[in-house]
């Protein structure tokens, strides 16, 4: 049960979303098409072996998934853990405006 949590921990995604190179890879998958490695290679100005490491880093993460076609890789993002993280932002969000609206209370009240 352990584990389950830690591969859901929104975490691994904000690391894998903190490199400029990742992100472009998901913005290309955002399509919805699925891309091969050499697809995504292409006019990305990153070696083949450095979009491999990066997809690599993304799908620990939980954010693509391949799947085989002969002897190809074919690249997919997974909008779910996009999600996921999305509402760990949202809920953070949250939690920093009531706070702020404590304090403002707070710092307003007369003495």
């Amino acid at each position: 049960m352990l584990q389950r949590r830690r591969s859901q921990a929104p975490a691994p995604v904000f690391a894998a979303l903190g490199d400029e190179n990742r992100l472009r890879l998901l913005a290309r998958l955002a399509g919805g098409e699925r891309m091969s490695i050499s697809r995504l290679t292409a006019g990305s100005g990153i070696t083949r072996q450095g979009v491999t490491k990066h997809l690599r880093v993304l799908a620990g993460a939980g954010l693509v998934r391949s799947s085989r076609r002969g002897k190809e890789s074919l690249w997919r993002l997974e909008r779910r853990r996009l999600n996921e993280a999305r509402r760990s932002l949202d809920l953070i969000s949250r939690q920093w405006n009531e706070s702020l609206g404590r304090l403002k209370l707070f710092v307003e009240e007369p003495e």
